[in-house]
């Protein structure tokens, strides 16, 4: 059996070889907030308007979304039927009563031609109509601005991030960092740009075939009412 002085000894020689293990600090992590923030750093001051031109994408995106959820919701063409049902029969008044008051955009627009028929029908159909198809293609100028000018900012940082580069060829000693910093610069816009670009081009097409199909729609309803009602 060791004695305790031994066991003093090789408990002090044991330490301080244990000491420097446990003093190492685990390596940092890094998640998605630092690698975007340090992107965002590297591609340039281009990034602040692309900043700027995702925060509107990803807003008239929601927005529109937001608005062709409740168009969808607000469908109603039971009560499409049971005004076209009353017409048939002769009671104006009562196809007036059912779309009184609804949020289909067609249920609108017939109740606006069934209460101005006796002055101008076709006129009070197209005007509700055009309110209509306005409403559901409010942004759309914008999305398709976006489409167009997203990628013209990446390529803009493109060509800063080249210039940048080219710049520092002639220092030997900043020549290998200046130009790897500027071509990072000019891939991260020029990616970020077409991100972008391409996250506003699919909905702006969806949206688009919406308000087109509720213009076909809007336009049926429309000549079948002045057929009826002639």
């Amino acid at each position: 059996m060791p004695s305790p002085v031994v066991s003093a000894t090789l408990s002090a020689a044991a330490s301080p070889a244990a000491s420097p293990a446990a003093s190492v600090a685990p390596p940092p992590k890094t998640g998605w907030t630092n690698f975007l923030i340090d992107n965002f750093q590297k591609g340039g001051p281009i990034m602040w308007p692309i900043l700027i031109v995702s925060i509107i994408a990803v807003a008239v995106v929601l927005e529109r979304a937001f608005w062709w959820i409740g168009r969808w919701m607000r469908r109603d063409p039971k009560r499409i039927e049971k005004v076209f049902t009353a017409i048939e029969t002769g009671d104006v008044t009562e196809a007036s009563r059912l779309s009184r008051g609804s949020r289909d955009p067609v249920l609108r627009m017939m109740w606006n031609g069934l209460n101005h028929q006796h002055a101008s029908l076709q006129g009070a159909l197209q005007v509700a109509a055009g309110i209509e198809i306005k409403r559901a293609g409010r942004f759309l100028v914008v999305m398709d601005t976006l489409v167009t000018l997203a990628p013209l900012l990446g390529l803009l940082g493109t060509i800063t991030g080249l210039i940048r580069s080219f710049s520092f060829l002639g220092n030997e000693e900043l020549a290998v960092q200046a130009v790897t910093g500027g071509i990072a610069e000019a891939l991260i816009a020029t990616a970020c740009g077409l991100g972008i670009a391409i996250f506003s081009l699919i909905p702006f097409n969806f949206f688009t075939s919406r308000v087109s199909n509720l213009e076909f729609e809007l336009q049926t309803a429309a000549t079948n009412l002045e057929v009826m009602l002639e």
